[in-house]
């Protein structure tokens, strides 16, 4: 048996209803749909024999943790590494309000956020790098089982280019992640293996087909 990794997204927020940026740098609770979403996960995934939960510090991911470690006694394990990407002066701000205030940056961070920050924020490669060392952390302490990392969008799509060989400055154009999707890695002896990307079966349709992402 190997280690099976549990990528899970935060449920709803405002910001995330609303499509706009939400880093680091704002910690928003979960709207009522996103607290569903956190229920309705641990009621899907509730029966699998966890090993650990590993977390973002911030609320909107603590909440979504919250009703399996509940159920199943476990004490999430709280990561700053796994906080979302800083968006610096972007925080809270929608798409065409960053592209009329920040537009240079703006394009620069839309052609390869890898190395390009948002104003005053961070690029994807520093992202890449913490975030690998909570796999290293999880990796070194569990060979097999199954082990839930509940994050961001961005943090999340970063790490699995990272685990799975693709660019990281094409992380926004090749990996979806809509709130409460959960993506499975299984760390095979040939390397990590990518076994369902964004998955939301678990949620109620009703939740599936809201707006925003």
């Amino acid at each position: 048996m190997s280690l099976k990794l549990y990528l899970l997204r935060h449920g709803q927020t405002e910001f995330s209803r609303d499509n706009a940026f939400c880093g680091a740098g704002l910690d928003p609770e979960l709207t009522p749909e996103g607290r569903e979403m956190a229920a309705a996960f641990a009621t899907a995934y509730g029966q699998l024999p966890w090993r650990a939960v590993f977390a973002s510090p911030l609320r909107r991911a603590r909440a979504t943790a919250e009703p399996l470690c509940t159920a199943r006694g476990l004490t999430p394990e709280i990561r700053d590494d796994l906080k979302e990407i800083q968006y610096g002066q972007w925080e809270g701000r929608n798409i065409a309000e960053v592209d009329r205030e920040h537009h240079d940056d703006y394009l620069r961070w839309t052609a390869d956020p890898a190395w390009n920050p948002p104003t005053g924020g961070e690029p994807a490669v520093a992202i890449a790098h913490r975030t690998l060392r909570v796999t290293e952390e999880i990796r070194a302490r569990f060979t097999n089982g199954d082990v839930l990392l509940v994050s961001h969008k961005a943090t999340i799509r970063i790490l699995l280019c990272a685990l799975l060989g693709i660019d990281v400055g094409r992380f926004r154009f090749r990996l979806a992640c809509p709130v409460a999707s959960v993506t499975v890695v299984e760390f095979a002896p040939q390397g990590p293996l990518l076994h369902c990307l964004a998955d939301r079966s678990h949620l109620p349709a009703r939740l599936r087909e809201l707006p925003g992402t």
